[in-house]
């Protein structure tokens, strides 16, 4: 008696079950080998997170102060130098991890993390800190021999001079365990990542500071997981029969879905924040509450100044976001501008009866007295100021 092929449906469901099974387990070997990477100590510790707050901390270099719960440093110290430091008493041997909850690190500043422990009194160790986006990376100390025994106090040093202030909510002690890590990277993937000018190419995915982004994790669970299932239907075609098109599609387009929702849950919260900031408002109020609200509002006061025809509009800025977003404002005027290029036109292109439009632009003089304004080290023209504001803005009509 000869047993009934399995119907193609029946077949058709098992093969997308094994493929399922295929790219989840596969995922979950790749992330076991990022722990077994990653985890400095013991996989499960007994330790929890120890969190100090910045009410604790005290600012031994440099000028600040405690806002709702937060130290603001305004101004370095000494040699640019801002040090805050804190007294501790924990056992090295259960916190491998510290995490300075810091914003606002200047990019390219000299960072270090200082401690002292009851090994050596005497001794002040330290360890070089990294600055991803504004924030620190945790100090993973497992490995330096100098943390040992009990560590009774630490201290973060930053070297740099500060165009912002810096801003300190606290301090977090780590026992860096297998859940810790893995709740770290989580919170990292489903963290919400406003919409800003390159959203429209692309989103991250998250924190800004990632140690394991998830599209390259997605990316690599189904490499793996078409390579064992290819291999599955050679080797053993009982057990799965799919194509390598069919199977590497499926994969990709499940790990595209896993992406997607990902992205979905990030454009519900924007779309929460979006409501709570432009609800209800009339269309001037939302360009005066969104990003470019400041610049929205001088370019209202130099429309109101300048002629209601057309004229010619030379824009100005350092930075391309503010140069073309102040020519949209402008239109439907004729607004010269340099999208790619921190550059302003000659004063040979420029005649009597233009206009110049300077938002927050750097090596832009102008004599008041004898009406001459220069840039860029060119020679002056003549000039009349129309409009004065912060942020660096200005309306100037040629003569």
């Amino acid at each position: 008696m000869v047993a009934d092929a399995p119907a193609p449906a029946s077949r058709s469901r098992h093969d997308a079950l094994v493929a399922a099974v295929a790219g989840l387990g596969a995922a979950l070997v790749l992330a076991i080998v990022y722990l077994a990477v990653s985890i400095p100590g013991a996989w499960f510790p007994r330790a929890v997170d120890r969190a100090f707050t910045a009410t604790e901390l005290k600012l031994a270099d440099g000028t600040g102060t405690l806002d709702r719960g937060t130290l603001v440093v305004t101004a370095p110290g000494a040699n640019d130098t801002t040090l805050v430091t804190l007294e501790t008493d924990l056992r090295s041997a259960d916190f491998p991890g510290v995490q300075w909850i810091v914003r606002g690190v200047p990019d390219g500043a000299d960072v270090r993390m200082l401690w002292k422990t009851d090994v050596a009194t005497r001794r002040t160790n330290m360890a070089v800190g990294v600055v991803e986006a504004g924030a620190l990376r945790t100090f993973v100390l497992a490995r330096d021999p100098a943390w040992l025994g009990r560590v009774t106090g630490i201290a973060l040093a930053i070297r740099a001079p500060l165009a912002g202030p810096i801003r300190i909510d606290g301090v977090v002690a780590r026992p860096l365990g297998a859940l810790d890590i893995a709740r770290a990277r989580i919170g990292e993937w489903l963290r919400f990542e406003p919409i800003n000018g390159a959203t429209i190419n692309t989103i991250g995915g998250g924190a800004d500071s990632q140690d394991l982004p998830l599209p390259p994790l997605a990316a690599a669970s189904v490499l793996l997981a078409a390579l064992v299932l290819l291999a599955l239907r050679r080797f053993v075609p009982s057990a799965y029969g799919l194509g390598a098109a069919c199977t590497i599609g499926g994969l990709f387009v499940a790990a595209w879905l896993l992406l997607d929702a990902r992205f979905a849950q990030n454009l519900a919260r924007q779309t929460e924040v979006s409501y709570a900031k432009y609800a209800g408002k009339t269309p001037e109020e939302r360009h005066r509450a969104a990003e470019d609200g400041a610049l929205y509002t001088f370019i209202e006061h130099a429309r109101a100044i300048m002629p209601k025809s057309p004229q010619r509009v030379f824009v100005a800025s350092d930075e391309h976001y503010f140069r073309g977003r102040a020519a949209w404002h402008l239109y439907p005027h004729n607004v010269q501008f340099a999208p790619f290029q921190n550059a302003i036109a000659p004063p040979a292109w420029m005649k009597p009866g233009d206009w110049l439009v300077v938002y927050d632009r750097r090596n832009v003089q102008y004599d008041a007295a004898r009406r001459m304004l220069r840039w860029d080290g060119n020679p002056p023209v003549h000039a009349e100021l129309k409009l004065l504001e912060p942020h660096g803005a200005a309306l100037f009509l040629i003569e």
